[in-house]
């Protein structure tokens, strides 16, 4: 029989994540546009599967409703208290009837085909796990593969000296349960001074097993969202995907598009969208229902819009930028990377980087992107120091939050979800959520008047 049921986990806390898993399931971040365990959902079904137990623990309201109107049959499972990836594994294992199953974590970002690539490797019977190669200048996995020929054999966790990852998708069998229920409580597979958290995992419970895995290597890049630059790489590659596919243009009957706009490379406009005079836009470019390009906006390509949005008077859209529904972009504002649902940038300003639900950008608002060494920013993770590849100098700005006029923002600066930053403060430092920032400024009055020019 062909594999039909799918266990998805959406139980981690994603502390790693802030600002932006402050009010969601860091599986239901949006990536291009729709959460991303919906992603995964829909991918599922066009992939052939039919049911779905997803495994919920932190924020779980954030995934039921990313998951409300799912083509695929869902049961929703509570994560046991200190269970871990593998208690988490276990108990969406025991809700499903199938002797073999999909497994896969709710925050990976892969491309279908990849999906289908495991769903079909090795048969009716084959166990196997997405692989892609290490980035040269990743680090370390979370969870490195060892393979032999064309098999996983293992797993190693935290190994900076891998070269082959794996990615979060495994196609699994009924007898990986007994280990799931044994584990010796932490990953034994580990460098030495590795320091496992003490917590059953998942991966440790595949390497008692000790069935070799159908190697799968992706054809695409795959993204683990654990860090909020992840949002970043994770949208873009929506972005560029979604583009890809997009080789005519599919433009609805009442969509309306001016003479007077430029355009190069295929659209697909939704119903109501309409590209006005003096627009710019060099495709591809993807717009959803009621979004207004007027007066001169400038898009540079690969770009997706929601729904509802406007984006107008002589704005800037950087080359791969995801900009949600509801949102603004007015007038002389640039923006560049991925602005979730309801954000305005109502005029002159600068962002770079991630800009979370219904932020409120303030005039002059200026994000500095290249420091004075030219080199990535160091972040601060859950006491860990890191310099990502891709991202470091971004801005990350949280969830309900808002900058005054002429604020300003240093490579790398994250602020947090509730957070307000006042009218001309220098953002040096990662800003807390629920945090108002003011600058206090000193005055100085004296009299003065035209006896002081001689009168």
């Amino acid at each position: 029989m062909p594999l039909r049921d799918a266990v998805v986990l959406c139980g981690g806390a994603g502390a790693r994540m802030w600002p932006f898993a402050t009010v969601r399931n860091k599986c239901a971040m949006p990536v291009g546009n729709v959460p991303n365990v919906r992603r995964i959902a829909d991918a599922l079904f066009a992939s052939g599967v039919r049911r779905a137990a997803v495994v919920l623990g932190a924020r779980p309201d954030s995934v039921r409703w990313a998951l409300l109107g799912a083509p695929l049959e869902v049961r929703f499972v509570e994560q046991p208290a200190g269970g871990g990836t593998a208690g988490a594994a276990l108990a969406g294992i025991r809700s499903l009837d199938a002797d073999r199953f999909l497994l896969l974590f709710g925050d990976t970002v892969c491309h279908e085909q990849d999906l289908r690539a495991v769903i079909g490797a090795g048969g009716e019977d084959g166990l196997a796990a997405l692989v892609s190669p290490m980035p040269a200048d990743e680090g370390w996995a979370w969870y490195a593969a060892r393979v032999e020929g064309e098999s996983v054999v293992g797993a190693v966790g935290h190994d900076s000296d891998a070269d082959v990852r794996l990615c979060g998708v495994l196609a699994l069998d009924r007898s990986i349960e007994r280990h799931l229920d044994a584990t010796p409580g932490h990953m034994a597979a580990v460098p030495v001074g590795g320091m496992p958290p003490p917590e059953p995992d998942l991966f440790q419970a595949i390497n008692d097993h000790g069935a070799p895995l159908a190697a799968v290597w992706a054809s695409r890049p795959v993204v683990d969202m654990d860090k909020p630059w992840h949002v970043l790489q994770a949208n873009r590659l929506a972005a560029q995907w979604a583009c890809e596919a997009l080789t005519e243009n599919r433009i609805a009957p009442s969509a309306k598009v001016h003479d007077g706009a430029e355009i190069e490379g295929a659209v697909a406009l939704g119903d109501g969208c309409v590209v006005g005079n003096r627009v710019a836009v060099r495709g591809p470019l993807i717009a959803g229902a009621n979004t207004r390009l007027v007066n001169g906006a400038i898009l540079e390509g690969r770009n997706l819009l929601g729904e509802d949005c406007r984006i107008s008077d002589y704005c800037l859209l950087g080359a791969g930028t995801v900009v949600g529904n509801r949102c603004v972009v007015g007038h002389g504002a640039e923006m560049d990377g991925v602005l979730f649902d309801g954000a305005y940038l109502w005029h002159y300003c600068e962002i770079s980087g991630v800009v979370g639900c219904s932020v409120d950008i303030g005039a002059a608002t200026v994000c500095g992107t290249l420091r004075f060494d030219d080199g990535p920013a160091e972040h601060r993770v859950s006491a860990r120091r890191e310099r990502p590849r891709e991202g470091a100098n971004a801005t990350y700005i949280g969830d309900f939050s808002r900058t005054g006029v002429n604020a300003i923002t240093m490579p790398g600066a994250k602020i947090g979800s509730y957070a307000c930053v006042g009218a001309g403060v220098i953002v040096y430092e990662d800003v807390p959520d629920r945090t108002l920032t003011l600058l206090k400024q000193e005055t100085v009055r004296r009299p003065w008047g035209p006896e002081r020019y001689g009168w």
